[in-house]
């Protein structure tokens, strides 16, 4: 047998980084096993569907190392609405099925309560298919349905609680849960491995399949993905978007890492590993079934460690988009021609240990590309106290007489400056970095100065002291 698996999203929305996580799992278990990743986008919600969403599932996967060409696929669900249409059929005619016209007004009547499920009143009336008449699954009065997970055991479930489920609507559109099993039996899908919320309707499917006469795949619901109040994560309450993370600056190789241990952890006192290590060790059967918690700032260190990591070449192209704008990432606040090549590899290492997201090497840099550094006022009521326009009258007067324009040198300069005047290197250096970077934080100051230059330094001195009395 090969093994197939299928990742199945639908086109409603931006890429979950839950589904993420599941799509990554599919992958590792069909390369493991020699299988096959089938992508069905199951695009039948008409209303909601939108063409630039399926783009969005394909780069996103390609991100996270999924490409295009290395899956079959991707199909498309309402592709197959004449298989859905024949199965629900074949179902009726063979009594697995029937035609039921009441409305949830009239099933409240009867039980009384709107908590109730449909209580088989259509059962044996024999209706024929009609205008606003919808196909129910006759579902066994006794016995258990088992399912065979491969993280959560057999969970079992009791026929008789499971009620006539709607397999097809009054317009005699299949809806969800036989589309799906139809399409998985039509694609020869082997194991379905997603997400734990889909576990209530397996049964159902499961009963689905044998009706058909089909062999049910293996199943593998894997946990839950919460945020740190252990609430579900909801694109509506919280940070979701994988789309969004790529672009603030997260480093695909981070993310994917991050998302394979929501739920499972490679052998030893690690974490960061390489995917390799990932692709070999990972089990299915190893997940933790308990709910995953998707914690942003532990993603936010392991992003800062495969930032540190990268050799600089591979961090100054990582920092591109940030630094010339995309379709999805806003333009710096420089113009394109102010650009210095050359500044920016100059100062590359020096930020590349300071950043945890890509996104900030914008305001680490900013000040070498800008004619004027954009000054915070909080910064500068920080640093620009009673002493600060001697200090900088000072500096600029000792900066001018410098014979080597380097950071040891400045440096040397700065805290000679600051000695007379009974300040610290730490005290004295304040009032500069404002005045030049705009902000009290960033870039190791001195060899900022060695790389913006002697005249655009003095420059923006001057001009800071021309703002104090």
């Amino acid at each position: 047998m090969t093994v197939r698996v299928r990742f199945a999203p639908s086109p409603t929305g931006m890429f979950h980084v839950g589904g993420a996580r599941s799509a990554l799992q599919n992958w590792i278990f069909a390369r493991q096993q020699g299988g096959v990743f089938v992508l069905r986008v199951e695009d039948t919600d008409a209303a909601r569907n939108r063409p630039e969403w399926t783009e969005g599932i394909l780069s996103a996967l390609d991100w996270i190392g999924i490409a295009r060409g290395s899956y079959e696929g991707p199909y498309f669900q309402s592709s197959y609405a004449a298989e859905h249409r024949a199965a629900a059929q074949r179902l009726h005619e063979g009594g697995r099925a029937y035609y039921c016209d009441c409305t949830r007004e009239a099933v409240q009547a009867r039980t009384g309560s709107q908590y109730s499920g449909y209580d088989g009143f259509c059962r044996d009336r024999g209706l024929p298919a009609g205008e606003g008449r919808a196909l129910r699954f006759r579902t066994p009065d006794t016995g258990e349905t088992v399912v065979v997970d491969l993280i959560r055991g057999e969970p079992t479930f009791e026929n008789r609680l499971i009620e006539d489920f709607v397999i097809a609507r009054g317009d005699g559109s299949p809806v969800f849960l036989l589309a799906n099993v139809v399409d998985d039996m039509t694609m020869g899908i082997t194991h379905v491995i997603r997400a734990e919320e889909h576990l209530p309707n397996t049964p159902k499917q499961q009963l689905l399949w044998d009706a058909l006469g089909v062999k049910p795949p293996v199943w593998a619901h894997v946990p839950v993905v919460v945020n740190e109040k252990r609430q579900k994560l909801s694109k509506r309450r919280d940070k979701v978007a994988l789309e969004a993370y790529r672009d603030e600056g997260y480093l695909a190789d981070a993310m994917r890492n991050y998302l394979m241990l929501l739920g499972w952890a490679p052998s030893g006192d690690r974490e960061i590993v390489p995917w390799s290590v990932i692709e070999d060790e990972f089990r299915l059967d190893e997940v933790n079934p308990s709910p995953a918690f998707f914690d942003e700032k532990k993603l936010r260190a392991f992003n800062g460690d495969y930032i540190r990591a990268l050799p600089v070449d591979e961090f100054v192209a990582a920092c591109r988009p940030w630094l010339t704008g995309t379709d999805t990432i806003a333009p710096p606040p420089w113009q394109p021609e102010e650009f210095d090549e050359a500044a920016f590899a100059a100062v590359a290492p020096l930020a590349q240990t300071r950043i945890a997201v890509l996104s900030e090497i914008v305001p680490n840099v900013d000040f070498l590309f800008l004619a004027s550094p954009n000054i915070e006022e909080a910064a500068w009521t920080k640093a620009m106290k009673e002493g600060a326009a001697e200090l900088l009258d000072a500096t600029v007067a000792a900066y001018e007489g410098l014979a080597s324009w380097d950071a040891e040198s400045l440096k040397a300069t700065l805290e000679a400056v600051g000695a007379e005047r009974g300040l610290k290197l730490g005290k004295a250096q304040a009032p500069v970095r404002v005045a030049v970077t705009g902000r009290t934080v960033g870039l190791p100051l001195f060899e900022s100065l060695e790389v913006l230059g002697r005249e655009r330094t003095l420059a923006r001195l001057r001009a800071a002291r021309l703002r104090l009395p």
